[in-house]
């Protein structure tokens, strides 16, 4: 098993969530790379494998995405649209890690193909906690999709 076959790609504006995932993450000791963009609009190319992101050595396909919905340039529910929309790409599981608990939110972020939806708990304990979960669930017992063939 190669390790950068479990990548998890996070997708995360704020700088200080993205810190706090990234330390979350070291904290519950997952051990998976991760990857993280700043905006919709780099997620969609990491996933599409454009520039920057075309080297797949160094940027390689996830084996799940945790994604915020409140982005710059494309939001979270654009990104699902345009995931869902691949042929290959739209088996990828896709983990919705929001502030907004907001039925409106929710529903479409189900809509459009989110396979879990989670709020962001307060304080650092709760998110590693969290965090743990998600890597049991998505990358340790889950049998994750093959998104090289249609």
């Amino acid at each position: 098993m190669n390790s950068r076959d479990y990548t998890m790609l996070v997708v995360e504006d704020d700088p200080y969530d993205a810190k706090l995932i990234q330390r979350a993450i070291a904290k519950a000791r997952i051990v998976n790379p991760v990857q993280i963009v700043e905006d919709g609009a780099a997620a969609i190319a990491y996933l599409d494998g454009e520039s920057p992101y075309d080297d797949r050595e160094k940027h390689p396909l996830p084996v799940v995405m945790l994604l915020d919905l409140k982005l710059p340039k494309k939001s979270g529910f654009e990104v699902l649209a345009w995931l869902r929309a691949q042929p290959k790409l739209g088996r990828l599981p896709v983990v919705v890690l929001t502030s907004s608990s907001e039925t409106p939110d929710i529903n479409k972020a189900y809509e459009l193909g989110a396979n879990s939806y989670l709020v962001k708990p307060v304080g650092t304990d709760a998110l590693v906690d969290m965090l743990k979960t998600v890597e049991l669930y998505w990358i340790v017992s889950n049998t994750k999709p093959d998104l090289d063939t249609n």
